[in-house]
This record gives C-alpha cells, structure tokens and sequence, in this order.
C-alpha cells in the first residue's frame, strides 16, 4: 500500500560528510535542488558513530520527513531512529551516497543526488517491513560467519579510499584465515548446523548481487540462507555463488522463509546488519512489528 506525498514543507536531511565526500559536489547540486523545492530544509552533519540515530530519535515532530543522506551504514543508523521515537516513525527519504547503496538499488531509487531528489519530492509514501538482530534493526540483510567477519575487519580508511574494491581486498584475507562458524541454527522446530547465515529482508546483497530471490521488504518474513558446506572451498563457492547471483542455487545452500530464528556459536562472533557491525553472538533475529513508511518513485515494486 502507498499514499501520494503531499507538499513537503520541512525535512531534516541527516548526512555522513564521510560518505559525502565521494559525490560532495553532486550532493551540493541534490541539496540546492531539494531547497529549491522544499520550504524549509535543515542539514545536520553527523560526526560519529550513533550521531545520525540519535538526531532521527531526537527530531521535531513537525517535520514532513526526515533524509539520510549517505551509506547504507548512516541509513540503517536513521532508521534504528526512527523506530525508537515515541510517537512513530517519520517518513524516510533517501539520498544514496555510499559504497553498495543496497537499500537504494531494492528501492528502485536513482542514485543521482538531483534524481533522488525529485523521487522525495515527488513519489508516495509505501510501508516496508524490517527485520531486527537482537533488537537492532535492518532493512536488508543480517549475517553471521564469513561476511561479518569481513566487515568487522575491513580498515575504515580502506573504505573510503578504494570503495568496494576494499571489500575485495578483504575477503581475500579473509579467506586465508581460520574460517569462523560453525552455526547452530534454529528456527521453527528444526535445527541445523551452518558455517554461515544470512538473513535476507531484501532480495540485494552487496549492492545488486542476488542472494535470496524470494526476499521482499513488503512481506513481514525473513528469508534464511543456510550455508551449509564446510571448509575453505565451500567458502569459495558460496561467495562466487554471491557475486554472481546463484547462491540459491548451489547444493549446499538452502533458503527458508521464517518470522524468527536464533543463531548460536562462539559469543565472540560478530553479527553485521546491513554492513555494519551490530551485535555478538547468540542473536534472535525476527521481523519488527511496526513497519517503516518510506518516500519510493511512483509505481515502485518493492
């Protein structure tokens, strides 16, 4: 379901100037756009971990909506708060800027600053399901094993200097190591052992890799991937399968739609959420019962 966006008269756009800098001139062009358009605009810069979270939780409730302006990192932050403020969630708009943009690519946004201006200001407001990692909240993806241990490895200064080159440069040091897992996975009445999972709240991984065809936002259920191949070559195998959009497919993979599920393991591994490091294991992960309402183009299939 969806509803017109009516007239935006004030908007907070919630930007990591880090992010930023990779598209600074075009995202000058999108934001003088956007205050051309839209009466009243603040800009507030985060400046550490948690800052965006905490302005989204904090905001006026006079707003029309409130923008994260940056990685698919700073969104997820402004989403988490959101859904912590007391009297609902605000509409969210989205101004790509990162690395992977994976919830901008499911969304059907433009990357394009200007273009996903005109998208804020001139699409409908639709509701999208988030799924949540002992609490945290994400929009497209949780994991545990291989990719998390990529993520929590992965110099920061790498990142911003070489983008998604930086991830591949990693997981190929991450391959030499000791691989983590494995996985006590439980989820209705079954439990299986995995050497790596991935809860998918959106069909994308990674930006348009393909890991779980099924997955939408506007369904309230997760699909769980269970890597279920041991060792370092099952490791190879699944991430080709990963980037190359035939994970599903692979033998020992397999995909089950749930509500709920629990992953156990060392109390030292980490789990990530939408690419960021979010919380150790053991971790429930579930579908949160309120869901988020989003500014998306018109006529978007979710």
């Amino acid at each position: 379901m969806s509803a017109p966006v009516f007239e935006l008269s004030s908007v907070l756009v919630i930007r990591n100037p880090v992010a930023g800098q990779r598209r600074g001139r075009r995202f000058q062009e999108g934001l003088e756009k956007l205050r051309r358009m839209v009466p009243r605009v603040e800009v507030c810069d985060t400046l550490a971990r948690g800052d965006a979270l905490q302005r989204a939780r904090d905001a006026d409730g006079d707003l029309d909506a409130i923008i994260a302006a940056g990685g698919d990192g700073t969104i997820n932050e402004v989403i988490t708060g959101l859904m912590a403020r007391p009297d609902g969630p605000l509409p969210l708009g989205i101004l790509p800027l990162g690395t992977a943009n994976v919830l901008a690519h499911e969304l059907g946004l433009p990357i394009p600053p200007d273009l996903a201006v005109d998208v804020i200001c001139r699409g409908v407001v639709g509701q999208i399901h988030l799924g949540q990692a002992n609490g945290h909240p994400f929009a497209m993806m949780a994991g545990a094993g291989f990719d998390a241990m990529v993520v929590e490895d992965l110099p920061t200064g790498l990142k911003r200097l070489a983008g998604k080159g930086a991830y591949v440069w990693q997981t190929a040091r991450q391959w030499l190591r000791p691989l983590p897992g494995p996985y006590h996975v439980a989820f209705g009445d079954e439990r299986v052992m995995a050497s790596a999972v991935i809860a998918a709240n959106g069909h994308y991984y990674g930006g348009r890799f393909v890991v779980a065809p099924a997955a939408r936002l506007t369904e309230p259920s997760l699909e769980l991937c269970l890597f279920l191949g041991a060792g370092r070559w099952a490791a190879l195998r699944a991430l080709l399968g990963l980037v190359t959009g035939r994970a599903h497919r692979l033998k020992d993979v397999r995909i089950v739609s749930v509500r709920a599920a629990r992953i156990e393991g060392l109390s030292t591994d980490p789990v990530q959420a939408d690419g960021d490091i979010v919380t150790r294991l053991p971790v429930d992960l579930s579908i949160m019962p309120t869901p988020l309402p989003v500014i998306l183009p018109k006529g978007a299939a979710v």
